[in-house]
């Protein structure tokens, strides 16, 4: 059965199949061959598996990451990192990197956070004569740390998956989300400063203190989200749904740049974000479900381990390799939905933390999202920015290059990820 699992899902890939149903049709086919397993099983694993009190988390940081970005609240952000940051040199491709670190503490999606910070600062780059592809490249590398800061729907996944604490894998991201976001602005700043893009005039006083007021409620939002969190107020999931009513209450009765009638549209574009998701996460149970039945996970972790020669720093070698040629091609949630069983047994007896193995596969992940040929932030500032993904290659490829030194630092450091989660009592 579980070579015709794996052999049907990798020709449904090739004749582009969705991701979703390529893992249902292909576990259908695995068992009508096998024959001696009911049917009945499929719905069954696909209700069960979202049948989820911390997959709830997901909907709602949809809705408030849409709710956010119709709402003001990433125009006034940048507007308030732009009044600080904007007059050095390629000023403002570094606010673009700070506003994506901002909005990714509220949006928790890699493909909101390019799209609501593209949409505004694209252009703005460009009127400011940056090259257009070299705009198009930051805003792509920058979404990735909406899934890296805290809050993260891969996050949420990867919580549930391993049986971890979400609190305590939000708590593990922070540090790496600063260490890629100051790396991503020192590689803009030196590419600008070689290209010649100047940045804005400077600032006064009064004009950031102006901004400041305006950004305010949008700078509240991560503080009373995440603080909550820790402070142990509400749950994740919780979190969630207090982030849907701020970022509602906000864009419709305090900025007033939602309107009752813009409600429909942003609950529609929610819904088929999640349903999308959703479908994933229900289909790749059943395919999850298969292997582990035809232990095709212990028999990869036995390739694994000899590969590695039970060395964890050569095994965490080779799943980075792994990792980032799959990030390339394949929806991150689904990824971390198959990948988690497959990896995270061996990576536990060759005594990797949990929580540090988690932020390594997500990081990883999150690169694939800027990464061609299938990277989905690059969709998204391409269509933007109305170029294609070759013309932005030669600016992206530098930031690729940093991303990935990134992810080996992140590696082989584990304390990048749990220091704070021990600091604050987390971790033992």
């Amino acid at each position: 059965m579980g070579t015709i699992l794996l052999v049907g899902l990798g020709v449904l890939f090739l004749v582009n199949l969705p991701i979703a149903f390529a893992l249902g049709a292909s576990s259908t086919l695995a068992m009508l061959i096998q024959g001696n397993v009911p049917l009945m099983i499929i719905p069954q694993r696909m209700f069960a598996s979202v049948d989820s009190f911390p997959l709830m988390a997901i909907p709602f940081f949809v809705l408030a990451g849409n709710l956010m970005g119709d709402g003001g609240i990433s125009r006034r952000l940048i507007d308030f990192v732009s009044s600080i940051m904007g007059r050095v040199t390629g000023g403002l491709a570094i606010v673009t990197v700070a506003t994506c670190m901002f909005f990714a503490a509220i949006s928790g999606s890699s493909a909101a956070t390019a799209a609501a910070i593209g949409t505004l600062l694209i252009p703005a780059m460009v009127q400011r004569k940056y090259e257009l592809n070299f705009a198009a490249a930051t805003v792509a590398a920058s979404g990735e740390l909406g899934v890296i800061i805290p809050p993260s729907i891969p996050m949420v996944l990867y919580g549930v998956m391993a049986s971890q604490s979400i609190g305590t894998i939000f708590l593990a991201g922070f540090i790496p989300g600063i260490l890629i976001a100051g790396s991503l602005m020192l590689t803009a700043y030196v590419i600008a400063k070689k290209k010649g893009f100047v940045g804005t005039e400077k600032s006064s006083i009064k004009e950031i203190g102006a901004s400041f007021k305006e950004a305010l409620l949008a700078l509240l939002m991560p503080v009373i989200i995440l603080g909550g969190i820790y402070g142990g107020i509400f749950t994740p999931t919780e979190a969630a749904v207090v982030a849907v009513f701020y970022g509602g209450f906000v864009g419709l009765f305090i900025y007033r740049e939602i309107k009752i009638t813009d409600l429909k549209k942003i609950f529609l574009e929610s819904t088929l974000t999640t349903s999308t998701i959703m479908i994933i996460i229900a289909n790749a149970s059943t395919f999850g479900w298969i292997m582990t039945r035809e232990q095709i996970p212990i028999k990869i972790a036995e390739v694994f381990m000899s590969a590695s020669g039970g060395n964890p720093l050569l095994f965490l070698f080779h799943v980075n390799i792994l990792l980032l040629l799959i990030g390339t091609m394949f929806e991150t949630s689904a990824s971390i939905i198959i990948l988690t069983p497959l990896l995270l047994p061996v990576a536990l007896q060759l005594g990797i933390d949990p929580i540090h193995f988690g932020m390594i596969i997500i990081v990883n992940l999150a690169v694939g999202m800027v990464t061609p040929p299938l990277g989905i932030n690059l969709f998204v500032t391409c269509n933007i920015a109305k170029t294609s993904i070759e013309d932005l290659t030669r600016y992206l490829f530098p930031y690729l290059l940093v991303l990935i030194a990134d992810i080996f630092i992140i590696t082989y450091i584990p304390q990048i990820s749990l220091w704070l989660p021990r600091v604050l009592g987390a971790l033992k």
